[in-house]
């Protein structure tokens, strides 16, 4: 396992974080799954475990706490988010009221008295950014978290809200985690060089495209629900679109280049999203312990110039294989924000 250095924080955290979306009803991970999953990676040499409190609703959370307990604390490097809805109409979003109430509430699940890095999940366009980033200093000045950082914020938002910090003499976002994978290169266009600017973090999610890089979708097979099949981000129904032709087709061609290079195809995905000099690690989010054991080769991965240049004739540079991935990440390229 190879560490880096997350941002310009000083603290060293593996190129592969264990993240935790399916553990428990999302993933229908059991709590004696999750503890074998957590223990293992931690023995791989992954010190760094990124979770959610929206994650099966909180269960992912108390699973994570009950699987660390009897580790060392310092030992990990705990992230967790918030932002999403996780009760009524206060009960969500970047307004203070609701950051003060979530991180005790993750604290809570966690079993912990800190979390190392505490992330806003998505944009708020109803708070005002530096409302949120008050909030959070002073949370990092109590002691309950460390550092902070956003998650699939666009290269004008994060621009935005590093102004903000620096106007106000709060602190700042040090971490973004963004959505990157071959089939989805468009934040190589601005935000891998916008955090580059700002020497933030980055921690990338979905590196095996919701499954297309992992063999979920290749012809003939017929992939395995879970709930999390049914779950949209943000809590809005959504459906696996497993017939999406110009994904799998380029997803067929990497899988014969994997194969052509020796490697499987989820190593190639994986150390091709944290080989770029912008990413920090990758969050890789097994559900099981096969799952985990296919993943963790891909840290210690390189790849040729070669290899390099026939995923760039692939996919191209910045390019996203299906434009409505990006439109269901970025809000404001949604129907509702794009009427004529």
């Amino acid at each position: 396992m190879q560490y880096r250095s997350l941002g310009r924080t000083g603290v060293q955290v593996s190129t592969l974080t264990l993240g935790t979306m399916n553990f428990g009803s999302y993933g229908n991970t059991t709590e004696a799954e999750t503890t074998a999953i957590v223990r293992r990676s931690l023995d791989a040499g992954i010190n760094f475990i990124d979770t959610a409190d929206v994650y099966s609703g909180g269960e992912s959370e108390e699973l994570l706490g009950k699987a660390l307990k009897g580790v060392d604390r310092d030992d990990v490097v705990l992230a967790t988010k918030f932002r999403l809805q996780m009760g009524d109409r206060n009960r969500q979003g970047g307004s203070r009221r609701w950051i003060v109430q979530a991180v005790e509430n993750s604290l809570r699940r966690l079993g912990t008295d800190h979390i190392d890095l505490y992330q806003m999940h998505r944009p708020d366009p109803e708070t005002d950014i530096e409302e949120s980033l008050a909030a959070l200093t002073d949370l990092q000045r109590a002691g309950k978290i460390l550092y902070f950082g956003s998650s699939t914020f666009s290269g004008s938002e994060i621009v935005e809200a590093q102004w903000a910090a620096e106007k106000r003499g709060l602190s700042r976002f040090v971490t973004e985690q963004p959505p990157y994978s071959i089939l989805m290169r468009g934040i190589e266009v601005d935000v891998l060089p916008t955090t580059r600017r700002y020497g933030m973090g980055v921690l990338v999610w979905s590196p095996l495209s919701a499954g297309y890089l992992a063999g979920k979708y290749r012809p003939g097979a017929e992939p395995e629900k879970t709930h999390r099949d049914t779950i949209a981000r943000g809590g809005r129904p959504t459906r696996v679109t497993s017939d999406d032709d110009a994904k799998r087709e380029a997803a067929e061609q990497l899988y014969t280049l994997a194969q052509d290079s020796g490697m499987s195809i989820i190593e190639l995905a994986l150390a091709f999203v944290v080989r770029h000099p912008g990413v920090t690690s990758a969050v890789i989010g097994p559900r099981t312990m096969e799952q985990l054991e296919s993943q963790l080769p891909a840290a210690d991965r390189e790849l040729s110039t070669d290899v390099l240049d026939r995923i760039d004739e692939i996919v191209a540079p910045g390019h996203t294989v299906k434009a409505s991935d990006t439109s269901s990440l970025i809000p404001a390229l949604g129907r509702a924000q794009r009427r004529r």
